[in-house]
């Protein structure tokens, strides 16, 4: 079964990332209070345990998921390639829209991640909220294939 690992909002570009450990979703505004959270095709990103980790070991380096400044970490889930699924989190339902590029601000913080998170899909998933409702760090995590 996968699992919530992780929440994260910030409140403007380039602010640190605020961890949570549970946080209102709806369609308006995507997680409560991040700045991304508007209504589109990027309301919420997703990024995976399992890719971030080897990211990094690529790079060479450890870093705390929010370095990523994604909104969501999961475990035991693979998204590459999943373009159309849909993830629950409790009464949550989030359509994954595209894969989320690695930003440049990867570089910055340690020299090579940009590259090892064009792979595979390392970089998470941008999401648009199709039901609102609470989550929680430890929620029970769930893909869904069609709508």
């Amino acid at each position: 079964m996968a699992h919530l690992l992780g929440i994260a909002i910030r409140a403007k570009k380039r602010a640190e990332m605020q961890q949570l450990q549970s946080a209102q979703v709806s369609l308006e505004k995507g997680i409560a209070d991040d700045f991304r959270g508007k209504p589109g095709k990027r309301q919420v990103t997703v990024l995976m345990q399992d890719g971030w980790q080897v990211a990094c070991a690529e790079a060479g380096v450890e870093l705390p998921w929010i370095e990523r400044r994604a909104n969501l970490l999961i475990e035991g889930l693979d998204l590459q390639e999943s373009v159309g699924a849909i993830i629950r989190i409790g009464a949550v339902k989030l359509l994954i829209t595209r894969e989320t590029d690695p930003c440049q601000r990867m570089e910055e913080t340690q020299p090579g991640l940009f590259a090892a998170m064009t792979k595979q899909w390392r970089g998470g998933v941008c999401c648009q909220v199709l039901e609102a409702g609470q989550i929680a760090v430890g929620d029970e995590v769930e893909l869904i294939s069609d709508q």
